[in-house]
Formats: C-alpha cells, sequence, structure tokens
C-alpha cells in the first residue's frame, strides 16, 4: 500500500463544472436518448480521465493521467508532512482566517496520517481569495479501500518513497 498526493488550485467557476468531476456512468445512454444527452455522455466519457479537476469521489483521482501524481509515499506520516508544508504554504491566502490557525492545521494532519494509515484517503478544499479553490487529496493506492479495481496511476507505485 502506498499513497499518492494531488493538488488544484483555481477558479471556483471552473471547480464547480461538476459534470467533468464525476466519472460517466457505465452504461451510455439509449439509443433513443435526446442528441444533447449522447453528446454530454460522450464528452464526459472523453474527458473525465484526462481533466485536470478533483474528482467528486476522491479515489477517482487514481485513474487521472500520471502527470497529477504531486508525490508518492509508501509511510502514511511522510504522506502527511506533503500535505502540511501544501497547507502552510497555502494558508496565508484562506479565505478563512479560522481555517488559517496553526492549531487547525495540526489537527488537519495528524487526522490525515490516521486516516492513510488505516488505509482511508483524506480530501481537503479551501476558498483561497476571491474567487479561487484549493484542492488538497492524498489517496490510498495498491489497493484503495473504496474502489479496490482503480489501477496505480504509476504502475504499482514505482518511486514511493
Amino acid at each position: 500500500m502506498h499513497h499518492h498526493a494531488y493538488l488544484w488550485a483555481g477558479p471556483k467557476a471552473r471547480f464547480d463544472e461538476e459534470a467533468l468531476r464525476r466519472p460517466p456512468h457505465p452504461q451510455p445512454p439509449p439509443a433513443e436518448s435526446r442528441p444533447e444527452l449522447v453528446l454530454r455522455y460522450r464528452e464526459v466519457t472523453a474527458e473525465f480521465p484526462k481533466s485536470e479537476l478533483p474528482p467528486l469521489e476522491t479515489a477517482y483521482w487514481l485513474v487521472k493521467p500520471p502527470s497529477l501524481v504531486r508525490g508518492t509515499w509508501a509511510d502514511p506520516k511522510a504522506a502527511a508532512a506533503w500535505l502540511h508544508e501544501r497547507l502552510a504554504e497555502y494558508a496565508p491566502r484562506f479565505a478563512s482566517e479560522a481555517q488559517r490557525h496553526g492549531t487547525r492545521l495540526s489537527a488537519l494532519v495528524t487526522s490525515a496520517a490516521e486516516r492513510l494509515g488505516s488505509g482511508g484517503d483524506v480530501s481537503l478544499g479551501f476558498y483561497l481569495e476571491r474567487p479561487s479553490y484549493l484542492s488538497l487529496a492524498l489517496v490510498t493506492c495498491s489497493p484503495n479501500r473504496q474502489f479496490p479495481t482503480l489501477p496505480c496511476p504509476l504502475g504499482n507505485g514505482k518511486g514511493a518513497r
């Protein structure tokens, strides 16, 4: 088991494009469906796997391009340390002053290490200066507890530290 890190920061309006943040339904729409529904299904099927947008379900980061992986670690504490570094980097830009508090950020990191250690995923989001959004994720891989059949984006964790 190992953990992959993901980071996305960008316009809140882009983050709100939920259709590109959810995987396509396993079955295409019936042939008699409205043409716009069929077209939208094709678009989502083509775009979801290559979109840099954070998926609605954290585990689906694993189907995104390997180039989006920001780090890979076998040790949950090392993965949580990456999270700590990113929180420290972005905290001055958090829209909410309460979210910047060091005690709160430390608690998030501690909780993340515990969750990763038990095989779970971690997903955090923060509003930055308007209208931006920050998404941070640590995804347990090989296997992922929620979706054990999802493949490792780096071929079974090559490069795990």
